[in-house]
């Protein structure tokens, strides 16, 4: 039986946690100015996800111009980036059956998508992945980052992988494997919406001092083949209203026509709703029942499904991000710009610029400084975008989306520019749950089966995989929260706003019981934000656990 020992210790001059576009982008970016100057670097990334791109869920609409600055021949280097946007739609779905198409003079110049492309992210962070290797770039998948490293003078060094083989006590397995440190001289932290390392590092050094509270929402996203007479390659089709719209909640629908007779499909949620009874999963799955989406579904085949946080707040929300030995980036921040609906372009300049800023101070002999991001961002064309986009969120979430967005288009159509007023949104999402006494059960429809579908089901085309006897990876801070406080206040919103069945109120004895089935979660940390004690903590689970999307 081994026993468990000191950890193994790898240095790095930088490590790099996460391979999604702001990580990769980062990676690739400082390679490329270390070996243009011939300056010696070693940099790693450690991915979380079984395979580089496991984790990847995101429309996707890509807008191409960070990509342009890190590889402007991208296309002769064969990026996947294959279907131009050629049809743009926005509608508003004002019931089940009927929608009115909006007039683009009438929609926020900044959501036009002309020049962009319909694409799956995953591919492309494995296009990026494989630039970044022949750069000299190491990746580990498998491999998730679940502790900070600091030194004596309490800067980030670098970070601990998980252990391997511990049973659900935590004790270790005959199969056992201590994790490893990887000592570096900055570290990079990519870890998308919700990073629970990134979570830590706003709260021991308080990035978020000064700022608005972070705002999230749930995008859900299924992939379908579709017959080839009703694919129209390079339509964008976005939607609001309806469904969202019976419960006042905020969010929007999509689907963009990919190629190979592909289409993505997806709701976003905005995680300030209020209703208790309000089930995210079950709304979209009653969205596709609409004739905007219909039309083209019909007679297709769901081939994958997936959900996952995004982070909206936009720049009043964002957080400082250099610290000492670090820098927080892309999503892991906050970087998304929601008058886009885009957060990739955004996630890899930021990871730019992160790497602009880490290679001169390596560039100097220094380690364990604060890197010098802020001045470089504030410089950038993203702080200008963000700039832009600072009021959507705040003004959807004041004054609905049809007021909202409307002042949205003055702002950024009419009166660019011009004003300089900053809404702010200072209610936590997970606090605007209200009580199930102020609102009457929601009955949703029987899945068909055709359109519309079950959670265990869906679970199956995500692709989930967990080792069972671990240690549970959704750690309750109070384990009697749930039954005691929510469950007679809220109704335990958690077997609502989970996507995946992850939580479960069960009889035991009579009396009700609190489940979790850790092994079906597809890593989209809702319960981690939206949990109305925030008792759910969310922290990594054995290497290569979760999903393995399909080029989602």
């Amino acid at each position: 039986m081994p026993t468990e020992s000191s950890r193994e210790s790898i240095a790095f001059d930088v490590v790099i946690v996460g391979a999604g576009p702001a990580g990769l982008s980062a990676a690739c970016y400082i390679m490329q100015m270390a070996n243009e100057a011939s300056y010696p670097l070693s940099v790693c990334v450690v991915e979380k996800g079984a395979e580089v791109g496991a984790h990847i869920l995101s429309g996707a609409l890509f807008e191409h111009r960070a990509l342009d600055e890190l590889f402007p021949d991208w296309e002769r280097l064969g990026a996947p980036l294959h279907t131009a946007v050629n049809h743009d739609k926005f509608c508003y779905l004002t019931n089940r059956f009927n929608y009115l198409n909006i007039d683009p003079s009438y929609i926020p110049a900044s959501m036009a998508n002309d020049g962009n492309f319909a694409i799956s992210l995953g591919s492309l962070c494995r296009w990026l992945a494989q630039q970044a290797e022949k750069l000299g770039v190491q990746i580990f998948p498998g491999f998730p980052a679940s502790e900070i490293l600091y030194n004596p003078q309490g800067a980030v060094c670098g970070v601990a992988t998980q252990d391997m083989g511990r049973d659900k006590h935590g004790h270790p397995k005959p199969n056992f494997e201590s994790g490893i440190e990887l000592h570096a001289k900055y570290t990079l932290f990519a870890e998308g919406a919700r990073g629970h390392l990134g979570k830590q590092l706003i709260e021991k050094y308080q990035l978020d001092h000064d700022r608005q509270p972070q705002h999230y929402a749930l995008g859900f996203k299924e992939l379908w083949e579709i017959p080839s007479h009703q694919h129209l390659p390079g339509l964008v089709i976005h939607g609001m209203g309806w469904p969202l719209s019976n419960t006042h909640t905020d969010g929007g629908s999509f689907l963009y026509h990919l190629d190979d007779n592909l289409v993505s499909v997806g709701l976003i949620v905005d995680l300030n709703y209020r209703n208790p009874y309000l089930s995210p999963f079950d709304e979209f799955q009653q969205m596709k029942q609409h004739p905007l989406f219909s039309q083209y579904l019909a007679g297709g085949t769901r081939i994958a499904y997936g959900a996952r946080a995004i982070t909206k707040g936009g720049l009043a929300s964002l957080p400082r991000q250099q610290m000492l030995g670090a820098l927080l980036i892309g999503c892991d921040a906050g970087t998304l710009n929601m008058a886009k609906i885009k957060g990739s372009h955004c996630a890899m300049k930021s990871g730019m610029l992160a790497a602009e800023a880490v290679f001169d101070e390596l560039h100097q002999g220094l380690q364990h400084t604060t890197p010098g991001y802020d001045i470089r961002f504030r410089n950038s064309w993203l702080y200008d975008e963000l700039y832009e986009a600072r009021n959507i969120t705040a003004g959807i979430h004041k004054f609905g989306p049809l007021l909202g967005g409307a002042l949205a288009t003055l702002e950024q159509t009419w009166l660019k520019n011009r004003i300089s007023l900053s809404l702010t949104d200072s209610q936590p999402d997970h606090l605007a749950l209200e009580p199930l006494a102020k609102h009457k059960p929601i009955e949703y429809p029987k899945p068909d089966g055709k359109l519309s579908f079950d959670k265990a089901s869906s679970v199956y085309l995500a692709n989930v995989q967990h080792e069972e006897n671990q240690p549970c990876h959704l750690v309750l801070n109070d384990p009697a929260i749930p039954l005691k406080q929510h469950l007679p206040l809220n109704g335990e919103p958690s077997v609502r706003y989970c996507p995946a069945g992850v939580y479960e109120i069960l009889e035991h004895k009579g009396k009700p019981a609190f489940q979790i089935n850790a092994a079906n979660c597809i890593h989209c940390k809702t319960c981690d934000i939206k949990d109305p004690s925030q008792n759910i903590n969310w922290v990594t689970p054995e290497g290569g656990c979760g999903p393995n999307y399909p080029n989602m």
